[in-house]
């Protein structure tokens, strides 16, 4: 079922989602050359936990992280380890904080120094494919019309849509009902009402988009070793449109 949420809780949900922005800001400088995944992982966990929320991933269905960190062909949830970054990675980092019983839930795509112009590409137009889907969000609108514009703008710009991953609703779980495709057509899906909130995360990839499952039995792996790029923010659907609770 999906639930309309309350004032209250747009309120702490905001809070969630600002944890997670903050956690994001905090993590930016640290991520060079050189630095492990796990150190990346402990960082976030402790900054999280400073501003009185609680790793949402870690534990979740057995995940043994707070971080989902992944790198080049890996889509998402990729285990913090020991690897180190270098010069030329781009690095998915997805986030979730629950303030009060209330999640966050944001994934960024960053590049680690100088990267090249292909990646580059990837980063840039799957960014702006999120704020494409985000654009579609008012009362009245359907979740179809937000993978509707997801898939228009990637595959303008030839990039793979990997279809087998969705967004989600978001609340006291941090994944709940709706499933919010990266495709779909326009007009198709639940109506979107205002208090409904909701995770928007397009993954899109520089060749195929058909996936594997890593032997850890969570990381997602492109099938031909192409990059892969997932951008996320949490919203919620307002009077008027749309409001980013993983914002600034």
């Amino acid at each position: 079922m999906i639930s309309i949420k309350s004032k209250r809780e747009i309120d702490l949900l905001r809070i969630a989602g600002h944890i997670v922005y903050e956690t994001h800001q905090y993590l930016k400088p640290y991520i060079k050359a050189g630095i492990t995944t796990k150190e990346l992982d402990t960082l976030a966990e402790s900054f999280i936990r400073s501003k009185g929320a609680t790793p949402s991933f870690k534990g979740y269905e057995g995940f043994p992280a707070t971080l989902c960190i992944s790198i080049n062909e890996e889509v998402v949830h990729g285990f913090p380890s020991e690897r180190k970054l270098e010069n030329g990675d781009i690095i998915s980092i997805d986030i979730g904080a629950c303030y009060q019983g209330y999640h966050g839930d944001s994934a960024w795509t960053y590049a680690v120094g100088e990267v090249s112009e292909e990646n580059q590409y990837l980063l840039e137009h799957t960014e702006k494919a999120l704020y494409e889907g985000i654009k579609q969000v008012q009362p009245g609108a359907h979740i179809g019309d937000i993978g509707a514009a997801i898939e228009a703008y990637a595959e303008k710009h030839h990039l793979g849509v990997v279809k087998e991953l969705v967004g989600h609703g978001v609340g006291c779980d941090v994944h709940e009902e709706p499933d919010v495709p990266n495709y779909g057509r326009k007009g198709t899906g639940p109506k979107l009402r205002e208090g409904m909130v909701i995770a928007i995360e397009p993954m899109l990839t520089l060749g195929s988009p058909d996936i594997y499952i890593d032997d850890n039995d969570w990381t997602i792996i492109t099938e031909d070793g192409s990059m892969a790029a997932h951008f996320e923010h949490t919203v919620v659907v307002t009077k008027d449109g749309v409001e980013i609770l993983t914002g600034e």
